[in-house]
Formats: structure tokens, C-alpha cells, sequence
């Protein structure tokens, strides 16, 4: 099977855990109210995932949504985002949005309620405050990482969630990567105990996990250029990557290794290190990057010699429950496409799964097992092929190429 069969079969299997997803928060909808289709709110839309939301139409959605957000460059381009979807020459959208704006559109959001589920993507240090907010009132809430920016708001993520448990709503996550076909077989594969063997806990110096996450500032959506606002560049706003990018990473570690299991952070995350750097920006770029000529005066403080330090890259190093685990989380200015670059690698007695997507598999991420050893190599391959055999009703027409020193799905 080629690669375009490969990743359409993956792409159906992760679909149908998606429209699970779907169908819980359209029983949530249906429970909570008379209100019977779900009706979305997007809240102050500053990041161009929550136009992504609407990027197709979704069976029991209704094309009638609502935005409340301040009037600017955040709300314009999100409208321009979603007309572009409606506008397509292909399978177009068909959102009819009412747009709500002024200085009160939160409070104004709660006390209309034209809709059931809000959308939150953007601006993220009153994010929490929001997402509770929004609960309180008897909305479900979709909402972008990261939730939090500081560590003391931390107990505030579980009581939005237990709040919403106890009204019968959701409160999820609107981006994870819990869904991509790559990070399915990974788990799958780190889960075979013939072919991956136990996990094991490396050290500082070799760590069981590593992964390595690299986003591009400059980067086009949909085709069109990613005009970031002059906000996005303050961390007290935005947040570092690991903040944002990095609860991706650090969520599919614990969904990986120890799947189905609660976490207890308190007493099995133990922190070893960790560092910042910044990406520097120079006045050209920031022209390029956010439409304006001139830095604004709220980054004074993290401008040296004409240039941005934008604090925007994290290096950590954690055991979780004696499992070491390594992440580089990184954000160039641009880098060779328009695309982002990601590396996961676990490491069993018997071998190591890896998702790699850099310059050879051409920016697609691709999933590759490699044997500890030459003596492991036929019990590892014995053991693979008893495992495509297994999944296919899952991912129907998966096979593997073997490569020498290691095996590629394909």
C-alpha cells in the first residue's frame, strides 16, 4: 500500500475517536438544555485555531454561530479566515456568524447565550478565568491550550473540570494530539511488550523519552500568510513553548507510557531541569512576521540593541514515575517550508519507536521501530508483523518496510 493509503486509513481510525469526541459533546448539549443542536461562541478569537473549528461543517452543528471579541486585528482576522473557508471553490462552508463587539463582550457573551458550547483560542493569562466562567453559566467549553501560565493557577484546571462533571457539561481541550495517526501507532507499538519489551527509565544523560517539538513564527494557513499579532510575542500573554506547544508533548508522554492511568503530579513527576532562551527578532522580521514597522512599548523590557529576545524556547528534563523524560520545545523564525519539524523517540528493552518528521521524510511524519540490537532484529520483525496483522481492522492496509537496521510503516 502506498503512503497516501497508509495515511488515509490512519486518518479514518483517528476520525472515528474524533467523532466519539463529537458525539460526547453533543449528548452533553442535548442534556444541558432545551437547545437541542450544538450552537458555538467563539470568545475573543486571537489565534487562528479557533477559525480551524470551523474550517468544515460537522453533522447536529448548526451553521448559525456567534463571535464576541473587542473590535481589531484579532477579531478582523478571524472573520477573514472563516469567509475564506465559506468562499472555497471546494467543499465551502457555510457559517452565518453574528458578530458581537465592545468593551463588555464577555459579560455580554454570559448573559445573551446564543449558543452552547464557546470556543476559546487566543490570548491565554485570563484563560482559566474564562473557562470557569463560562461553566459557572451553564456553557460547554472548547477550549485551546494552554489553559494556564502559572503554576498557582494550576488547581483552577481541575475545578473547571470537576464543575463541569458535576452540571452535566464538558470542558475539553480543543487541540490535541491525542488524534493524529502518527501518535496512535506510537502508542500502539510502545504498548506490544513482544516487540517493544518494557519501558525503560534511562537517566539524565540517556532519557527513556525524548522529543523534540519546532514551530516557525513565519508561517503560511491555509495558503495565506500568518500575520501573528504584536501580543503574541509577550510570554506574559502567550507563554513560553512549553506552556503552549509543550502540553502537547507532555500529555502524549503520559498517554503513551502509561495509557489509561490517572497521573498524581504531586508525587510522580519529579523535576531535574530546565532552561529558556530566546529566539531573537530583528526589526525586518517583525515586519514580516506582525504587519508593523515598530516594536511596541509593552516589550521594552526584552528589547536589547534593537532586537526582540523572544523567550520562546524550553529545554526540560523530568522523571515521571522513574521514567526520564527530555523535551526540547523550540520556535525559529522560519525554517525550509512553511512547516513544522517534530521527534519522538521511546525506548524499550527490545527496541525503540520513533515518529520523525524533519527534512528526510520530506516534513511528513513518518513512524519507524528499530531493534536494540542485530541479535533482536527477527524477533522484533516476527513480532511486527503479528502486530499489522492484528490492527488492520483498524488501519486497514498497513504494512512494513523492513530497512536494514530498522523498520518503517508504510
Amino acid at each position: 500500500m502506498d503512503r497516501r493509503g497508509f495515511v488515509g486509513s490512519m486518518a479514518a481510525a483517528a476520525l472515528t475517536e474524533k467523532q466519539s469526541r463529537a458525539q460526547a459533546v453533543r449528548r452533553s448539549v442535548a442534556q444541558s438544555g432545551p437547545m437541542a443542536e450544538v450552537r458555538l461562541i467563539t470568545l475573543d478569537p486571537a489565534h487562528f485555531h479557533a477559525a480551524l473549528v470551523q474550517k468544515e461543517m460537522y453533522t447536529g452543528v448548526s451553521p448559525q454561530a456567534a463571535v464576541y471579541a473587542p473590535l481589531g486585528f484579532d477579531l478582523t482576522e478571524h472573520l477573514v479566515r472563516v469567509a475564506r473557508f465559506n468562499q472555497r471553490p471546494e467543499n465551502p462552508t457555510t457559517w452565518a456568524l453574528e458578530i458581537h463587539t465592545g468593551a463588555d463582550y464577555f459579560e455580554r457573551m454570559l448573559k445573551e447565550k446564543p449558543g452552547n458550547v464557546v470556543v476559546l483560542s487566543g490570548r491565554n493569562r485570563e484563560k482559566i478565568a474564562q473557562i470557569q466562567r463560562s461553566v459557572e453559566c451553564g456553557f460547554n467549553v472548547l477550549a485551546d491550550k494552554p489553559w494556564i501560565l502559572k503554576p498557582g493557577d494550576l488547581p483552577k484546571v481541575g475545578q473547571a473540570i470537576d464543575m463541569a462533571a458535576q452540571k452535566g457539561l464538558v470542558a475539553y481541550d480543543i487541540m490535541t494530539e491525542r488524534f493524529d495517526v502518527t501518535s496512535l501507532l506510537q502508542r500502539e507499538l510502545v504498548n506490544s511488550p513482544d516487540l517493544f519489551g518494557a519501558i525503560l527509565t534511562g537517566d539524565r544523560n540517556e532519557p527513556a523519552v525524548f522529543m523534540e517539538s519546532i514551530h516557525r513564527l513565519l508561517k503560511s494557513v491555509a495558503g495565506v500568510p500568518n500575520l501573528r499579532p504584536p501580543w503574541f510575542f509577550d510570554i506574559r500573554e502567550e507563554g513560553e513553548a512549553l506552556a503552549d506547544v509543550g502540553t502537547h508533548l507532555v500529555d502524549l508522554v503520559q498517554w503513551t507510557a502509561f495509557p489509561g492511568q490517572a497521573i498524581d503530579y504531586r508525587k510522580e513527576i519529579q523535576m531535574l531541569d530546565g532552561k529558556h532562551w530566546p529566539t531573537t527578532i530583528d526589526k525586518d522580521q517583525w515586519r514580516r512576521v506582525t504587519g508593523q514597522a515598530e516594536f511596541p512599548s509593552s516589550l521594552t523590557g526584552y528589547i536589547k540593541d534593537g532586537k526582540l529576545d523572544y523567550f520562546c524556547n524550553n529545554f526540560v528534563s523530568y522523571a515521571l514515575r522513574g521514567v526520564h523524560v527530555q523535551m526540547n520545545v523550540l520556535w525559529d523564525f522560519e525554517g525550509p517550508p512553511p512547516t513544522d519539524s517534530y521527534f519522538a523517540k521511546y525506548r524499550g528493552a527490545k527496541s525503540r519507536v520513533e515518529v520523525r518528521q524533519g527534512a528526510p521524510e520530506k516534513f511528513r511524519p513518518e513512524v519507524y521501530v528499530v531493534p536494540n540490537t542485530p541479535a533482536l532484529k527477527a524477533e522484533v520483525g516476527e513480532a511486527l508483523r503479528k502486530k499489522v496483522g492484528a490492527v488492520q481492522d483498524r488501519f486497514n492496509g498497513l504494512g512494513v518496510e523492513d530497512r536494514g537496521n530498522e523498520f518503517r510503516f508504510m
